[in-house]
Parts: C-alpha cells; sequence; structure tokens
C-alpha cells in the first residue's frame, strides 16, 4: 500500500507550473502585491517553479495580468 501511495506523491511532484513576473506590481491593489509575494516574485523577470494546485492556480489568476505561466 505505501507503494502506491509514494507513486501519487511522485506524479503530484512531477506536475509543476513556471511562474515569471513580466510587469511591474508599481500602481496595483496592495492585495495583487501582496499574492506576488505568496508567490515569491519580487522582481521582474524573476521565474519561480511551484506545485500545480488549486491554491497556486487561484493566485496565479488574480495577478494573471502581470505574469508569464508555463512549464518548466
Amino acid at each position: 500500500m505505501s507503494s502506491s501511495k509514494t507513486l501519487k506523491t511522485s506524479e503530484h511532484a512531477a506536475q509543476s507550473v513556471r511562474v515569471t513576473l513580466r510587469r511591474s506590481p508599481i500602481g496595483t491593489p496592495e492585495r495583487h502585491r501582496l499574492v506576488l509575494r505568496g508567490l515569491g516574485l519580487r522582481h521582474i523577470r524573476q521565474t519561480v517553479v511551484h506545485p500545480d494546485t488549486p491554491q497556486v492556480r487561484g493566485l496565479i489568476q488574480k495577478v494573471g495580468y502581470l505574469l508569464e505561466v508555463g512549464k518548466p
């Protein structure tokens, strides 16, 4: 049973999303800047990799107009 559990976690770990900050957050609402901080983005052209989960997708959707999203 533990082998199937590790298989599921390894499949989940393989699914990830690459997020790059493309536009400046200057002039955006404070909540959007906090979302960018939550994603780990501080500088323009900075790229981070996150697991592809509904929570991360929700953050990306909130500030998608500032980001470029792709596969790693």
